[in-house]
Protein backbone atom coordinates (compact mmCIF):
# COMPACT_ATOMS: atom_id res chain seq x y z
CA UNK A 1 0.00 0.00 0.00
CA UNK A 2 0.91 3.70 -0.50
CA UNK A 3 -0.46 5.86 2.49
CA UNK A 4 -0.82 9.36 1.99
CA UNK A 5 -0.22 12.46 5.11
CA UNK A 6 -0.72 15.95 4.35
CA UNK A 7 -1.74 19.58 5.40
CA UNK A 8 -3.45 19.99 2.43
CA UNK A 9 -6.97 19.92 3.51
CA UNK A 10 -9.06 19.45 0.20
CA UNK A 11 -9.37 18.80 -2.46
CA UNK A 12 -5.52 18.70 -3.78
CA UNK A 13 -4.59 14.92 -2.03
CA UNK A 14 -7.31 13.86 -4.72
CA UNK A 15 -4.01 15.20 -7.03
CA UNK A 16 -1.85 13.16 -5.68
CA UNK A 17 -4.08 9.99 -5.76
CA UNK A 18 -4.83 10.36 -9.84
CA UNK A 19 -1.22 10.77 -10.67
CA UNK A 20 -0.30 7.44 -8.68
CA UNK A 21 -2.98 5.68 -9.99
CA UNK A 22 -1.61 6.57 -12.96
CA UNK A 23 1.30 4.38 -12.33
CA UNK A 24 0.52 1.78 -10.12
CA UNK A 25 -2.56 -0.21 -8.77
CA UNK A 26 -0.91 -0.21 -4.94
CA UNK A 27 -4.01 0.40 -2.61
CA UNK A 28 -4.46 4.26 -1.19
CA UNK A 29 -4.43 4.78 2.69
CA UNK A 30 -5.10 8.08 3.79
CA UNK A 31 -3.75 8.92 7.13
CA UNK A 32 -4.19 12.94 7.27
CA UNK A 33 -4.74 15.82 5.26
CA UNK A 34 -5.35 18.11 8.32
CA UNK A 35 -1.82 18.18 9.65
CA UNK A 36 -1.26 22.04 11.47
CA UNK A 37 -0.53 24.02 7.72
CA UNK A 38 2.99 24.11 7.54
CA UNK A 39 4.14 22.85 10.78
CA UNK A 40 6.79 19.78 10.27
CA UNK A 41 7.43 19.07 13.86
CA UNK A 42 3.76 18.50 14.40
CA UNK A 43 3.53 16.30 10.96
CA UNK A 44 6.88 14.70 12.04
CA UNK A 45 5.38 13.99 15.45
CA UNK A 46 2.17 12.45 14.14
CA UNK A 47 3.84 10.30 11.41
CA UNK A 48 6.05 9.17 14.34
CA UNK A 49 2.78 7.92 16.22
CA UNK A 50 1.17 6.49 13.62
CA UNK A 51 2.77 4.78 10.41
CA UNK A 52 5.08 1.93 12.83
CA UNK A 53 1.13 0.46 13.52
CA UNK A 54 0.81 -0.27 9.53
CA UNK A 55 2.38 -2.90 7.37
CA UNK A 56 5.54 -2.54 5.18
CA UNK A 57 4.53 0.12 2.81
CA UNK A 58 5.31 3.32 1.14
CA UNK A 59 4.30 6.42 2.98
CA UNK A 60 4.39 9.36 1.29
CA UNK A 61 4.36 12.69 3.37
CA UNK A 62 4.24 16.05 2.48
CA UNK A 63 4.40 19.24 4.85
CA UNK A 64 7.04 21.00 2.52
CA UNK A 65 7.18 25.05 3.76
CA UNK A 66 10.16 24.96 1.25
CA UNK A 67 8.07 23.85 -1.75
CA UNK A 68 10.21 25.62 -4.80
CA UNK A 69 13.13 25.96 -3.27
CA UNK A 70 16.20 23.92 -3.54
CA UNK A 71 15.60 21.17 -0.50
CA UNK A 72 16.18 17.63 -1.80
CA UNK A 73 13.06 15.43 -2.91
CA UNK A 74 14.05 12.14 -0.06
CA UNK A 75 13.51 8.83 -0.26
CA UNK A 76 14.28 6.94 3.19
CA UNK A 77 14.40 2.93 3.71
CA UNK A 78 13.37 2.15 7.60
CA UNK A 79 13.82 -1.93 7.73
CA UNK A 80 10.64 -2.79 5.33
CA UNK A 81 9.34 0.67 4.77
CA UNK A 82 10.08 3.64 2.52
CA UNK A 83 8.94 7.40 3.42
CA UNK A 84 9.12 9.70 0.31
CA UNK A 85 8.78 13.42 1.12
CA UNK A 86 10.90 16.85 1.51
CA UNK A 87 14.02 16.41 3.19
CA UNK A 88 12.85 19.16 5.68
CA UNK A 89 12.97 17.04 8.91
CA UNK A 90 9.53 15.37 8.27
CA UNK A 91 10.52 11.99 7.78
CA UNK A 92 12.92 10.77 9.65
CA UNK A 93 11.39 10.79 13.52
CA UNK A 94 8.51 8.06 11.93
CA UNK A 95 11.87 6.20 10.09
CA UNK A 96 13.26 5.69 13.34
CA UNK A 97 10.73 4.35 15.05
CA UNK A 98 10.07 2.31 12.07
CA UNK A 99 13.88 1.30 12.57
CA UNK A 100 13.37 0.03 15.99
CA UNK A 101 10.18 -1.82 15.52
CA UNK A 102 11.34 -3.61 12.59
CA UNK A 103 15.07 -4.29 14.97
CA UNK A 104 12.96 -5.46 17.50
CA UNK A 105 10.68 -7.51 14.94
CA UNK A 106 14.20 -9.25 13.84
CA UNK A 107 15.57 -9.81 17.34
CA UNK A 108 12.49 -11.62 18.92
CA UNK A 109 10.30 -12.45 16.18
CA UNK A 110 7.44 -10.06 16.94
CA UNK A 111 6.91 -6.29 16.52
CA UNK A 112 7.08 -4.45 19.84
CA UNK A 113 4.90 -1.10 20.51
CA UNK A 114 7.65 0.50 22.71
CA UNK A 115 10.84 0.30 21.78
CA UNK A 116 14.30 2.10 21.90
CA UNK A 117 15.28 4.52 19.18
CA UNK A 118 17.45 1.21 17.35
CA UNK A 119 17.08 -1.16 15.23
CA UNK A 120 17.19 -1.24 11.14
CA UNK A 121 19.67 1.03 9.73
CA UNK A 122 17.98 4.05 8.00
CA UNK A 123 19.26 4.98 4.54
CA UNK A 124 18.72 7.94 2.72
CA UNK A 125 18.46 8.31 -1.04
CA UNK A 126 17.98 11.68 -3.31
CA UNK A 127 15.38 11.62 -5.64
CA UNK A 128 16.25 13.29 -8.98
CA UNK A 129 13.48 15.04 -10.62
CA UNK A 130 12.75 16.67 -13.99
CA UNK A 131 11.26 20.75 -13.48
CA UNK A 132 7.87 19.96 -11.97
CA UNK A 133 4.85 21.67 -13.67
CA UNK A 134 4.38 23.53 -10.83
CA UNK A 135 6.05 25.44 -8.46
CA UNK A 136 3.77 25.54 -5.91
CA UNK A 137 2.24 21.34 -5.84
CA UNK A 138 5.85 19.20 -5.03
CA UNK A 139 2.98 16.67 -3.64
CA UNK A 140 1.60 16.23 -7.14
CA UNK A 141 4.10 16.63 -9.34
CA UNK A 142 7.27 15.23 -7.12
CA UNK A 143 6.54 13.01 -4.22
CA UNK A 144 3.13 10.98 -5.81
CA UNK A 145 5.17 10.22 -9.21
CA UNK A 146 8.39 9.03 -6.25
CA UNK A 147 5.89 7.04 -4.09
CA UNK A 148 4.58 5.52 -6.71
CA UNK A 149 8.12 4.58 -8.50
CA UNK A 150 9.24 3.08 -5.13
CA UNK A 151 6.31 0.77 -4.95
CA UNK A 152 6.76 -0.32 -8.03
CA UNK A 153 10.40 -0.94 -8.23
CA UNK A 154 9.78 -2.22 -4.15
CA UNK A 155 11.56 -0.75 -0.86
CA UNK A 156 13.77 -3.97 -1.19
CA UNK A 157 15.21 -2.77 -4.97
CA UNK A 158 15.76 0.95 -3.94
CA UNK A 159 19.19 1.32 -4.64
CA UNK A 160 18.62 0.22 -8.24
CA UNK A 161 16.46 2.68 -9.12
CA UNK A 162 18.11 5.15 -11.46
CA UNK A 163 16.23 8.38 -10.09
CA UNK A 164 17.44 8.29 -6.88
CA UNK A 165 21.52 8.11 -5.34
CA UNK A 166 22.29 7.81 -1.90
CA UNK A 167 22.56 10.23 0.18
CA UNK A 168 22.98 8.49 3.78
CA UNK A 169 22.82 5.68 5.52
CA UNK A 170 23.06 5.57 9.43
CA UNK A 171 21.66 3.58 12.69
CA UNK A 172 18.17 4.47 13.67
CA UNK A 173 19.58 6.30 17.01
CA UNK A 174 22.04 8.21 15.37
CA UNK A 175 22.14 11.59 14.18
CA UNK A 176 22.16 12.18 10.45
CA UNK A 177 24.75 14.54 9.38
CA UNK A 178 23.60 15.40 5.58
CA UNK A 179 19.81 15.35 5.85
CA UNK A 180 17.68 17.89 7.52
CA UNK A 181 16.57 16.22 10.76
CA UNK A 182 13.21 16.81 13.44
CA UNK A 183 14.70 16.16 16.63
CA UNK A 184 12.07 16.93 20.14
CA UNK A 185 13.45 18.62 22.78
CA UNK A 186 13.51 16.52 26.12
CA UNK A 187 11.65 17.73 29.32
CA UNK A 188 13.70 18.44 32.79
CA UNK A 189 12.35 16.15 35.02
CA UNK A 190 14.15 16.03 38.45
CA UNK A 191 12.26 15.05 42.14
CA UNK A 192 8.88 16.71 42.35
CA UNK A 193 8.85 19.05 39.26
CA UNK A 194 9.01 18.09 35.39
CA UNK A 195 9.99 21.58 33.21
CA UNK A 196 9.10 20.44 29.30
CA UNK A 197 6.79 22.19 26.44
CA UNK A 198 3.73 21.19 24.74
CA UNK A 199 4.79 19.06 21.43
CA UNK A 200 1.09 18.90 19.40
CA UNK A 201 -2.59 19.96 20.52
CA UNK A 202 -4.43 17.71 19.03
CA UNK A 203 -8.05 18.27 18.02
CA UNK A 204 -9.75 17.24 21.38
CA UNK A 205 -7.59 20.07 22.25
CA UNK A 206 -5.47 17.54 24.41
CA UNK A 207 -2.02 19.57 25.37
CA UNK A 208 0.53 16.74 24.48
CA UNK A 209 3.79 17.34 26.13
CA UNK A 210 7.18 15.96 26.16
CA UNK A 211 7.42 15.13 29.66
CA UNK A 212 8.00 11.36 29.85
CA UNK A 213 4.55 9.78 31.37
CA UNK A 214 6.57 8.21 34.34
CA UNK A 215 6.64 11.44 36.05
CA UNK A 216 3.18 10.59 36.83
CA UNK A 217 4.09 6.91 37.99
CA UNK A 218 1.90 6.28 41.68
CA UNK A 219 0.46 9.94 41.14
CA UNK A 220 -3.04 8.76 40.27
CA UNK A 221 -5.68 11.00 42.22
CA UNK A 222 -2.96 13.92 43.30
CA UNK A 223 -3.08 17.35 42.83
CA UNK A 224 -0.50 18.41 40.73
CA UNK A 225 0.05 22.39 39.31
CA UNK A 226 1.05 22.88 35.57
CA UNK A 227 1.94 26.12 35.19
CA UNK A 228 0.28 27.32 38.41
CA UNK A 229 -3.03 25.77 37.42
CA UNK A 230 -4.11 22.46 39.48
CA UNK A 231 -5.11 19.43 37.88
CA UNK A 232 -5.88 16.03 38.97
CA UNK A 233 -3.61 12.91 37.90
CA UNK A 234 -5.63 10.82 36.36
CA UNK A 235 -5.90 7.26 34.40
CA UNK A 236 -8.49 8.19 32.40
CA UNK A 237 -11.14 11.11 31.55
CA UNK A 238 -13.72 9.64 33.22
CA UNK A 239 -12.26 9.59 36.54
CA UNK A 240 -12.89 13.36 36.95
CA UNK A 241 -16.07 15.00 36.74
CA UNK A 242 -17.07 16.66 33.11
CA UNK A 243 -15.63 19.96 32.47
CA UNK A 244 -12.69 19.40 35.34
CA UNK A 245 -8.88 19.05 34.14
CA UNK A 246 -6.50 16.64 34.31
CA UNK A 247 -3.14 15.57 33.56
CA UNK A 248 -2.77 12.09 32.15
CA UNK A 249 -0.51 9.95 30.22
CA UNK A 250 -1.71 9.81 26.67
CA UNK A 251 -1.33 6.80 24.04
CA UNK A 252 2.26 8.18 23.02
CA UNK A 253 3.48 8.00 26.36
CA UNK A 254 3.82 11.56 27.06
CA UNK A 255 1.84 13.29 29.81
CA UNK A 256 -1.00 15.75 28.12
CA UNK A 257 -2.87 18.36 30.06
CA UNK A 258 -6.92 17.49 29.48
CA UNK A 259 -9.91 18.73 30.27
CA UNK A 260 -13.02 15.69 30.43
CA UNK A 261 -15.26 16.50 27.57
CA UNK A 262 -13.36 20.00 27.48
CA UNK A 263 -10.50 21.15 25.66
CA UNK A 264 -6.92 21.15 27.40
CA UNK A 265 -5.01 24.31 25.53
CA UNK A 266 -8.11 26.45 26.43
CA UNK A 267 -8.52 25.26 30.32
CA UNK A 268 -4.65 25.41 30.52
CA UNK A 269 -3.96 28.05 28.03
CA UNK A 270 -0.96 26.28 26.09
CA UNK A 271 -0.37 26.15 22.69
CA UNK A 272 2.06 24.22 20.63
CA UNK A 273 5.66 25.22 21.84
CA UNK A 274 4.66 26.74 25.05
CA UNK A 275 6.55 25.63 27.64
CA UNK A 276 5.16 23.99 30.61
CA UNK A 277 6.26 23.18 34.29
CA UNK A 278 4.17 19.99 36.13
CA UNK A 279 4.83 20.53 39.77
CA UNK A 280 3.59 17.87 41.90
CA UNK A 281 3.95 19.17 45.51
Amino acid sequence: MITLASDFGSPYPAAMKGVILQRTDARLVDVAHDFPRQDVRAAAFWCREILPYFPPAVHLVVVDPGVGTDRDALVVRAGRHALVGPDNGVLLPAARRIAAAEGAEGASGEAAENTSETGAEIQCFAYEYADPASSTFHGRDVFAPAAAAVHEAGVDAIETMEALSSVESFPAEATPETVVDCQFPDADVSGDGARGEVLVVDDFGNAITNVPGSFLDDRSGETVRVNGTAATVARAFAAVPTGSRLVTVGSHGYVECDVNQGRGDEAFDLAAGDSVQIDAK
